[in-house]
């Protein structure tokens, strides 16, 4: 077993902002299932256990988080839409200027956490085509690919507290399967429906992880002292957008005939479409495995059948 000062602690008070998005709400409703003490930020008036803040004032109370023993940085602006140049200058802003308002509040504190775990994603690598891409691979270029830029400067800005002594990881997340949101959700319907689809040439790179290993990754970058910096949250196997496509199909029982031009989605979504769906990142979660990490559900179809609670039966009317 991996020591930990942390693991060894039966109770402990953790610090989430992002809490009501699809990992912050699964995580919540982990760690106070195993009796932690989970106090949430956020940006409107406070109920019981929450704290306010906001970082565009740079608003936020640094003895709030006086003690706290973890902080886990969710939040940030959804990317899943087209980007205007207004939506553009939110994701950037809700992610650098959140965390460098966290991370330099901790670095603050008398008493400050002794792991800060700051979001990522798979997006700093950019678009790599067949490349394999762990932890040690370089970025993409941030002047050709906006989520390039962004999510460089978002893991830059929790520096602050790194340079204090607090652990910080970054939990590098791929595309997270859970059908209550994100892109599984979006894809639901249209492949009941019998009308699922290839994105382009389907020859793009998906890295994905289910919800439960995402929430189970998170729990150990908490209390793993050797986890630290960079750590990719995908599964250990990517598919193409082809056998992503076609496994989704056959999961639900349904063909999957279709192809979207990638000339039609760019028209469509814009900038958005090259730096999401058709971008191709193989990205795999070296330091997870290396840390002894055993992922519940390491392949696409057991991962999709697990959270859509099939057995293999066609629960659809035909």
């Amino acid at each position: 077993m991996m020591s930990s000062s942390l693991r060894s602690q039966s109770r402990l008070h953790i610090v989430v902002s992002g809490a009501g998005g699809l990992i912050g709400s699964a995580l919540v409703r982990r760690l106070t299932t195993q009796g932690h003490r989970v106090t949430r930020l956020v940006r409107r008036p406070p109920g019981p256990g929450e704290i306010p803040w906001d970082p565009v004032a740079r608003s936020l109370d640094p003895a709030a988080l006086e003690g706290a023993d973890a902080v886990v940085h969710l939040s940030g602006e959804n990317v899943g839409a087209r980007w205007t140049t207004a939506r553009k200058a939110r994701i950037r802003s809700s992610r650098v200027a959140s965390t460098r308002l966290l991370s330099e509040t901790l670095a603050g504190l008398l008493r400050p956490p002794q792991v800060l775990i700051s979001a990522s994603a798979v997006g700093i690598y950019g678009d790599r085509g067949d490349e394999v891409l762990t932890e040690e691979s370089p970025p993409g270029d941030p002047n050709r690919d906006f989520l390039v830029s962004v999510t460089r400067e978002w893991e830059k800005a929790a520096e602050p507290a790194r340079v204090e002594g607090i652990r910080v990881v970054h939990p590098r997340f791929g595309v997270v399967l859970s059908p209550a949101g994100g892109a599984l959700r979006k894809m639901l319907l249209p492949f009941r429906l019998g009308l699922g689809a290839r994105l382009g040439s389907g020859k793009q790179w998906m890295s994905w992880i289910s919800i439960d290993d995402v929430v189970q990754a998170l729990h150990q970058a908490l209390v793993d002292d050797g986890l630290q910096g960079a750590v990719n949250a995908t599964a250990p196997e990517p598919l193409t957008n082809r056998d992503f496509t076609r496994t989704l199909a056959r999961v639900l029982s349904r063909p999957a005939l279709f192809a979207v031009p990638e000339s039609a989605l760019r028209l469509a979504l814009g900038e958005m479409a090259g730096g999401t769906i058709l971008s191709s990142a193989r990205v795999v979660p070296a330091r997870l495995l290396q840390a002894g990490y055993h992922f519940g559900h390491p392949d696409l179809e057991s991962a999709l059948r697990h959270v859509l609670q099939k057995d293999g039966r066609d629960n659809f009317p035909p």
